[in-house]
């Protein structure tokens, strides 16, 4: 039986109180409606038709890179779901087949789920079957009333709710699948007589009932997943559950988290067996990190490739960086994007390196900033060294050998080559290149007067008294 998808995305989210639209709204790093969008896709629909209206242009160009294959109708006005369904059908042919209806705002719905409700659907030959769930507050949910004999009767919205009626705590969760005939019949039927003004899609249960169409309502299994986002509460909650989804997989995998609750990871990262993540860690966007590795606490990592046995320290900040196998790293190290660290090198503490390579073996232990570098083998950084690659319009380069040792407070004014072997003395300001196993200095003479210090200071000393005296 040919399935179609309607998602939708139209809402305003108002109680979002904000100038994105609501499915836009991030949760673990992604836009709610791409879970939903990766959800439906266990079904493998023949079309996914998407409903937009509240900035809509915003939604739909959204929705051309995430679901390429989805139709976009606009819905406007805004006149309920019931009308958001009828106007996503304008887009679907014939009367064969199920139509599965989810709300763009539902993030933490799993597809095997939806698979199951389609086919206790197909078995049943039912008008219409969708998901319930029993909450302990079900707020301003619609309820599931049901008969005398615990059959499914209607579906009540809570502004149209008798007090009876509010003490239900099984809740209808928007999540559908219908009979396409059914369905198409039935949408025309509608009424907005009630207290919001709006076609309902719950009228057409209610409609099928009338009939003496059968209705299934499946108990969906976890509540929580199926929990509209509303609100920022209601954000914050939805983000939680998706990384401790994303936090079980990867402990499953054999990654070591110290702390789950306190461990952000977001979905699409990757993280080999046997690492250890400290609290505070977070893993954004297309971060890899190896086998064997330890992630020290509160480090922050964007788009960062790591290889097997990197040891970071923690407190540290990669974004499109690349390290190889058996770094070390902080902390408090920062590597900015194109840095590219070598196997078995050292970044240390407070240490930025910004579209460089540092040599295996190499080490740039503290203090220093490494910018527009090339770096090879074995060379030794010492603390408080710069490389000077701007002279405000243009980057330069520096290129730095094999085995060169560079002094403690040394300045590299780019573009400059450091030959192999070579060494900087303490305090050097390079502005030539510097040829392979030279000694290279810039230090001006040393001078010490004898007793000029302590003249200095007593002078100091009397001019801070009396100015107290005055």
């Amino acid at each position: 039986m040919s399935t179609t998808v309607i998602l939708l995305a139209a809402g305003q989210g108002t109680r979002m109180r904000s100038a994105l639209p609501k499915v836009l709204h991030p949760v673990n790093g992604r836009p709610m409606v791409d879970f939903v969008v990766a959800a439906v896709a266990a079904l493998d629909p023949e079309r996914l038709v998407a409903v937009v209206g509240h900035q809509g242009e915003r939604v739909a160009d959204h929705l051309a890179t995430s679901a390429p294959g989805a139709v976009v109708v606009e819905q406007v006005p805004q006149r309920g779901t019931g009308d958001a369904v009828a106007h996503g059908l304008t887009a679907v042919e014939g009367e064969r087949g199920c139509v599965v209806v989810v709300s763009g705002d539902c993030p933490l719905v799993r597809g095997a789920e939806l698979a199951r409700l389609v086919a206790h659907h197909e078995r049943c030959g039912a008008a219409v079957s969708l998901f319930t769930a029993e909450v302990a507050e079900p707020g301003g949910l619609g309820r599931i009333v049901r008969d005398g004999s615990g059959r499914f009767a209607r579906i009540v919205e809570a502004k149209d709710a008798s007090e009876a009626e509010l003490a239900i705590r099984e809740i209808n969760t928007g999540l559908y699948c219908f009979d396409l005939a059914f369905l198409r019949a039935a949408l025309p039927k509608l009424s907005s007589d009630n207290a919001q003004g709006e076609l309902y899609l719950t009228d057409v249960v209610e409609m099928a009932v009338a009939e003496g169409r059968p209705v299934e309502g499946l108990a969906y299994p976890v509540a929580a997943e199926v929990m509209g986002v509303n609100s920022r509460m209601d954000l914050a909650a939805a983000a939680a559950h998706a990384r401790a989804r994303v936090n079980q997989a990867l402990m499953a995998s054999g990654v070591s988290l110290i702390d789950p609750a306190a461990t952000y990871v977001e979905a699409g990262v990757t993280v080999g067996q046997d690492t250890v993540l400290h609290p505070g860690v977070c893993l954004h966007g297309a971060t890899r990190i190896g086998a064997g590795c330890e992630i020290g606490p509160c480090s922050v990592y964007i788009d960062a490739e790591l290889g097997d046995g990197v040891v970071d320290r923690g407190h540290s900040h990669l974004e499109g960086c690349v390290v190889a196998e058996a770094a070390q790293l902080g902390p408090f190290a920062r590597l900015r994007p194109g840095a590219q660290v070598g196997r078995e090198a050292r970044v240390g503490n407070f240490v930025e390196i910004k579209r460089s390579t540092i040599g295996e073996g190499s080490k740039v232990s503290h203090l220093s900033y490494i910018g527009d570098t090339v770096m090879g083998a074995g060379v030794n950084v010492g603390a408080g060294t710069i490389t000077c690659n701007y002279d405000g319009a243009n980057k330069h380069q520096t290129v730095i050998g094999d085995d060169v040792f560079i002094g403690s407070d040394t300045q590299l004014v780019a573009p400059v080559e450091v030959g192999a072997g070579a060494l900087i003395g303490a305090g050097t300001t390079v502005t030539g290149d510097v040829p392979p196993g030279a000694l290279t200095t810039s230090r001006a003479p040393q001078e010490d007067r004898e007793g000029a210090g302590a003249r200095y200071l007593a002078r100091v000393k009397e001019e801070k008294a009396k100015r107290s005296r005055e």
